[in-house]
């Protein structure tokens, strides 16, 4: 049984949360909880609170479900829109800025088939 949550248009770079994503990919969602919850860093946050949204999709699909069985079995990071600012520069010119955004997806299953624990 599968459930899946899913954060879109997060204003975090894609490659922030993708080196948080490393860190607990394949794991237990008790232990990928206590990872995230020490991990300094603003993606740790986003990504803390797309996981226990899709431990509530599991507890909600299947009613009664032990949660110590649940493993993140796929975490994904895509690149959402990018918002193009300009910054005014000397002698007329302009500096673009891109403020990035990106789509988090958590899938937790129960059981062992997910990708082994590093």
């Amino acid at each position: 049984m599968d459930a899946r949550a899913t954060a879109r248009f997060v204003r975090v770079t894609p490659r922030k949360v993708n080196q948080v994503c490393h860190l607990i990919r394949g794991r237990h969602v008790d232990e990928a909880l206590q990872i995230l919850q020490f991990t300094h860093k603003v993606g740790a946050r986003v990504v803390e609170k797309t996981l226990k949204s899709a431990v509530s999709n599991a507890v909600n699909i299947e009613g009664k479900i032990d949660v110590d069985t649940l493993r993140i079995k796929e975490i994904l990071v895509g690149p959402g829109p990018t918002m193009k600012r300009y910054l005014p520069r000397a002698q007329g010119r302009a500096t673009p800025i891109l403020k990035r955004t990106s789509h988090v997806t958590v899938v937790v299953t129960t059981g062992e088939s997910g990708p082994a624990a590093k």
